[in-house]
């Protein structure tokens, strides 16, 4: 399958994944994003909207209506957007935009970029360099222990998931807490987290979670990343599909 192309006209409408500016590197020749073809790269004022071409039959206003109340063609669809978001990571800093924004045609990409230019360049200018990682710290709930134990543990754990955090937000560029998801009968959630951070410093970030791992029985800790930086995108910098 081809590599990303640069000013090849295609039919049908326009995926749009993200905004970057130029790639430091290509993307993998083999990259394939939804509805199976390969991104190009559309260039407007030394910006770059990383697109698909996809057929009018999924992605037009009503049949995408119907489209995602299908789970498994939603789920198919968002394994394709995060895999072309992900290998964007590898080579540059994306600002991403939501799945599924879609225009009519190049000329709908452009005026888009042209009428959210400032935000996007002064989004990218505040991420550049960055990745976002997730953190979780959650515990095993024991139905056998008292009242007292149990808020014993809980305000350990409150304590452990703060000391975390601070460190964690020392080696960041920006932190933001997200509530936590809802608890189970055999789990408690004390935090949910996404960081900013330098890509520089992330083998250090790192390596605070990997030790934190193992500093208090009973914690789990939960790290994934490195991501692009959407819990760091203002949603005004969202693109809305105008098709």
């Amino acid at each position: 399958m081809p590599a990303a192309r640069e000013g090849v006209p295609v039919t049908g409408l326009r995926y749009v994944y993200a905004v970057c500016r130029p790639l430091g590197a290509p993307l993998q020749a083999d990259l394939s994003g939804v509805a199976g073809d390969p991104p190009r790269l559309l260039t407007h004022h030394g910006l770059i909207a990383v697109v698909s071409h996809v057929p009018e039959r999924d992605f037009a206003q009503e049949p995408l209506r119907a489209r995602l109340a299908d789970l498994d063609w939603r789920t198919e669809t968002a394994r394709a957007h995060q895999q072309v978001i992900d290998a964007l990571t590898a080579v540059t800093t994306p600002l991403p935009l939501r799945p599924a924004t879609v225009f009519q045609d190049d000329s709908g990409v452009r005026v888009m970029m042209e009428e959210r230019e400032d935000d996007f360049r002064d989004t990218l200018d505040r991420l550049a360099g960055r990745v976002e990682w997730g953190v979780k710290v959650s515990y095993a709930e024991t139905e056998t222990v008292t009242a007292t134990e149990a808020w014993e543990v809980e305000q350990r754990a409150a304590r452990f998931a703060e000391r975390l955090h601070t460190r964690l937000v020392a080696h960041a560029d920006d932190a933001c807490l997200r509530p936590p998801p809802p608890q189970s009968a055999q789990e408690r959630n004390v935090l949910d987290a996404a960081y900013l951070v330098p890509r520089a410093s992330s083998e250090e970030f790192v390596e605070i979670v990997d030790r934190a791992m193992e500093e208090e029985a009973g914690m789990r800790v939960e790290l994934t990343g490195p991501w692009a930086a959407y819990s760091f995108v203002e949603s005004a910098s969202f693109a809305e599909p105008v098709v």
